[in-house]
Formats: C-alpha cells, sequence, structure tokens
C-alpha cells in the first residue's frame, strides 16, 4: 500500500483514495435520483472514495449509497449492478487539496442501482443540500460532471 494511502488511526487517513466509485439510482421507469452537493450546489449522483485501497468496489458502492442517501442498496428489492466500467479523469483543482500532492487522477467505478420505486431519501446532511427524481434524460442534463451525465445516458442500454 502507498505510504499516502495509509491511516493515522482507525478514522483518519492522510489523503483520499484516487479511487472512487458512481452509483446511478434508479426506479424500473428509469427515474434518476440526482443530489445537491453542499460545497458547490451543483447536482450529481452518489459519489464516493474507498475507504482502504483493498475494499471490494461493490462495498465501497453499498456504503456510499447509505451513507448519502440511506437506501440499502444490499436489500433484496434492490438490483445493484457492476458495469464493469471505469472512467479515469483530472482531479478538479479545488479538490486536489484531498490527494497526495503526486496524485492528479481519478478512477472511477461505475454502478447501475436499480430501486422499486421513486422514494423518499435521507441525505447526509453535510454533504448534501436536497434531492429530486426526473426521468433520465432530464437528470442527465442536470449533471454537473460530463462522466455522470453520460453514464445516466447509457441506463436505457443496461435495461435492455
Amino acid at each position: 500500500m502507498a505510504e499516502w494511502f495509509m491511516a493515522v488511526d482507525a478514522q483518519t487517513r492522510l489523503y483520499k483514495i484516487p479511487q472512487s466509485v458512481l452509483v446511478v439510482i434508479h426506479t424500473p421507469a428509469l427515474d434518476v435520483l440526482l443530489i445537491r452537493r453542499t460545497d458547490s450546489g451543483t447536482w450529481q449522483s452518489v459519489t464516493g472514495s474507498k475507504d482502504f485501497e483493498a475494499e471490494d468496489w461493490a462495498a465501497t458502492a453499498v456504503r456510499e449509497v447509505h451513507e448519502e442517501t440511506g437506501i440499502n442498496a444490499a436489500h433484496p428489492h434492490c438490483q445493484l449492478h457492476d458495469w464493469g466500467l471505469e472512467n479515469v479523469y483530472e482531479i478538479y483543482p479545488a479538490w486536489r487539496h484531498r490527494y497526495h500532492p503526486e496524485v492528479s487522477h481519478n478512477t472511477e467505478r461505475l454502478f447501475g442501482l436499480e430501486v422499486p420505486a421513486i422514494q423518499p431519501v435521507q441525505l447526509h446532511a453535510l454533504e448534501h443540500t436536497e434531492y429530486v427524481w426526473m426521468p433520465w434524460q432530464e437528470a442527465a442534463d442536470h449533471c454537473f460532471s460530463p462522466s455522470n451525465a453520460e453514464a445516466i445516458l447509457m441506463l436505457p442500454r443496461w435495461k435492455a
């Protein structure tokens, strides 16, 4: 393990691990959940970094969905799908301080999470201010991140 990922104690890392998930939460009718970030005010799907380098991608997705929305992605009525796709992108300068100085890019693994129906969610108040469910094409138009919008636009392909 690279030294900049080593834990200072059980709760704290020196830097974020540059491996994250993007989870597009949707209904069978392809209504998509978007959440608004507290720091930038932009809309996005659930995202989040691994807690430790060896953490399984799916475990990261389940944890992040629960932390950010309160949804239990492991519930039998939910279907989490690893799309087997990864985006590698340059970390925005505003967030670069969260990573080791030698880290400039993040690898993001894509997942879809089908929930049975539109439902209320419980946001993590420090991370998000509000949520909205909307049709997939409209949701893609609202996303700040081009990779998030692209992932949402792929939804019909994964449903077929």
